[in-house]
């Protein structure tokens, strides 16, 4: 019996990708994987300004932009089927200049509302370190720094460092982890469907750090 194989390459902003194979309905007759790239959008003003960006958006910076340019220089070769942002400006921007520079410019993605960043309520465009620190106090931590080198070292999830940001938020109105990983993965199902039912063996996806990595988290 054959199996869909979903490969998963997530290219980061450094210009780093792993990939894992993940089988995907059983029965499904299909010779080739289908291969997802997930891509970060580019580094925009909010991130320079080091404020925190959810559902909240700002432009990408001259930086962002180049580095949306090599990565898409770097991906004119790839045959991609499916093309995929949400309907936040700095993944639409991302995904229009790697268009320009794959020869794709009129190429319309389909954008999907479950690919947005976590939202992160009353903290959207507040400091990062406010809103960490306000997460680290629901932790028991001392500090943002004390979240922030947990985090690093790997002995923070990502599940327990937005479950406490949910909980600090003071108008209540933060994603959990669980609706996040429930609305990115009923994204990410869409898409492979769509990639199954059109045989697309590459499908081309712009999300944000936290909304790919717990979309991903158990697959």
């Amino acid at each position: 019996m054959k199996k869909w194989l979903v490969t998963l390459t997530l290219l980061l902003a450094c210009g780093s990708a792993w990939s894992i194979e993940k089988p995907v309905n059983a029965g499904a007759k299909q010779d080739k994987p289908v291969t997802l790239w997930f891509v970060r959008h580019g580094k925009t003003l909010l991130n320079t300004l080091d404020r925190v960006q959810g559902w909240a958006d700002s432009p990408l910076t001259d930086e962002g932009k180049q580095v949306a340019r090599y990565l898409g220089a770097g991906l004119k070769s790839v045959p991609f089927g499916g093309f995929y942002t949400s309907d936040a400006g700095r993944q639409r921007e991302t995904m229009q200049i790697i268009l320009q520079q794959t020869g794709r410019e009129a190429v319309r993605p389909t954008e999907l509302t479950g690919l947005r960043e976590v939202f992160f309520g009353s903290f959207e465009g507040s400091f990062n370190k406010k809103m960490a620190a306000a997460a680290a106090a629901q932790l028991g931590l001392p500090n943002a720094q004390a979240l922030f080198a947990g985090m690093k070292a790997g002995t923070l999830s990502v599940e327990r460092s937005i479950n406490a940001i949910a909980a600090a938020d003071p108008a209540g109105q933060a994603e959990n982890y669980q609706q996040v990983k429930a609305r990115t993965q009923a994204a990410l199902r869409t898409i492979i469907d769509n990639a199954l039912r059109e045989k697309q063996s590459n499908v081309l996806i712009i999300s944000s750090g936290s909304a790919i990595l717990i979309m991903i988290s158990d697959l």
